[in-house]
C-alpha cells in the first residue's frame, strides 16, 4: 500500500519547508509514503526547497496554470507513480499534517473513496465572520448540487483512492474544490468528511485575495458546475417559470379579446409571447444540454478505462473488480 503526499505550490519558498517538516514518512496501515511536489511555474526557489527537503518527486510547469490544474496534475503524477492513496494538502501548512491518519482511515477501511477534512471553521482566529459565513453558504450550495453531505466543501485537505482519482475530472483553472466534490456526488462515489485541525496562519490566502472577487468566482464556479452536471434542470426550470408567467399576459389578451376591447392589449399578448418563447427556447436548450451531458459522461467512462488499461500496462497488474464495474 503506498501513499503519496501531493502539494500544488506556487512561488512557496518560504512556507514549503515548514510544511514538509511536518509531514509524516510512516503511517500505520501504509507500507510506502511519498511526497510529490507541483511547482506551478514558481519564480523562486520552491523546487530547489523541495528537492533540498527530501521530496521524492517534482512535477514542474514553466509557466502558472493555475490551482485546479496543478492539483490535476499532481494526480496524474502520483497515479504513474503507484499510488494506491493519494493526499492533497496545501504549502502555506494551513492543515495540520498530524491529521493525516485520521484522513485516510475511511479509505484503509474501504468505507469511502473520498474524504474531505472539515476545518473548525467558528475556531479560526485571522478569518473574518464574513469569510466563515460565506466558507459556510458555499458548503452548503454545493452539498445540495451534490447531494452529499459535507460541511466544508472549499477545504483542499483530503484524501482519496487511485480509483476516484482517475475518475476526476477538473475543467476550470481557479479551484478544484468545489468542483470535484460536486462531481463525486453526481458520480456515486462515496465521499464523506473527517475533522480536522489547522495550524496558525503563515501568509495571506492567494486564492482569496479580496472577498468580493472570491464570492464571484465562486459563483461563477458553482454555476458552470451546475450547467455541466445538472443542465437540464439549470435551463428547463426557469424556462418552465418564464413560460407560465408568460401565459398570464397572453389569457389577460384573450379575455379582453372576447370581450371585444383586444386592440388595446396588444401589449399583453406581446409579453406573452416573448415569456413564453423564451421559456419553450430554454427547455430546448436544457434537452439539447442534457443530451450533450449524456456524451460526456460516455466520454468520461470511456477516459477512465484508458486511464486503467494504462495503469495495468505499467503496473503489469491484472484488471480487478473495481476496474470492472463501470458503475
Amino acid at each position: 500500500m503506498k501513499l503519496i503526499i501531493q502539494i500544488p505550490c506556487y512561488n512557496e519558498e518560504e512556507t514549503l519547508g515548514v510544511t514538509l517538516a511536518a509531514l509524516p514518512r510512516s503511517i500505520p496501515g501504509v507500507d510506502v509514503v511519498e511526497w510529490l511536489v507541483v511547482d506551478d511555474g514558481s519564480t523562486d526557489r520552491t523546487a530547489e526547497v523541495a528537492r533540498a527537503r527530501g521530496v521524492d518527486h517534482v512535477v514542474r510547469f514553466r509557466t502558472n496554470r493555475g490551482l485546479a490544474r496543478a492539483f490535476m496534475a499532481g494526480l496524474d503524477a502520483c497515479i504513474a507513480r503507484g499510488a494506491d492513496i493519494i493526499v492533497n494538502t496545501d504549502a502555506d501548512n494551513q492543515y495540520n499534517a498530524a491529521d493525516i491518519p485520521a484522513l485516510i482511515a475511511p479509505i484503509l477501511r474501504n468505507e469511502a473513496e473520498i474524504v474531505v477534512g472539515a476545518r473548525p471553521i467558528d475556531e479560526v482566529a485571522h478569518w473574518s465572520p464574513l469569510k466563515k459565513l460565506l466558507q459556510k453558504a458555499g458548503s452548503w450550495v454545493v452539498r445540495v448540487a451534490s447531494k452529499t453531505s459535507i460541511p466544508d466543501a472549499p477545504s483542499g485537505f483530503r484524501a482519496m483512492s487511485r480509483d476516484a482519482a482517475l475518475r476526476l475530472n477538473v475543467f476550470g483553472d481557479y479551484t478544484y474544490t468545489l468542483e470535484t466534490i460536486i462531481q463525486a456526488g453526481r458520480k456515486n462515489m462515496a465521499i464523506t468528511s473527517v475533522p480536522v485541525r489547522t495550524n496558525p496562519n503563515l501568509r495571506p490566502s492567494r486564492l482569496i485575495r479580496n472577498i468580493p472577487s472570491y464570492v464571484q468566482r465562486s459563483l461563477f464556479t458553482i454555476v458552470r458546475i451546475l450547467m455541466t452536471y445538472r443542465p437540464f434542470r439549470f435551463f428547463a426550470f426557469p424556462g418552465v417559470f418564464l413560460f407560465l408567467a408568460g401565459t398570464l399576459p397572453a389569457i389577460r389578451f384573450l379575455v379582453f379579446y372576447w370581450q371585444g376591447r383586444g386592440s388595446g392589449n396588444v401589449q399583453s399578448l406581446l409579453f406573452g409571447v416573448l415569456f413564453m418563447g423564451t421559456g419553450a427556447a430554454l427547455v430546448v436548450v436544457g434537452l439539447l444540454a442534457d443530451l450533450i451531458g449524456i456524451n460526456r459522461q460516455l466520454l468520461e467512462e470511456i477516459r477512465w478505462r484508458l486511464r486503467q488499461m494504462q495503469l495495468n500496462e505499467r503496473t503489469g497488474a491484472p484488471e480487478d473488480e473495481t476496474s470492472r464495474r463501470g458503475d
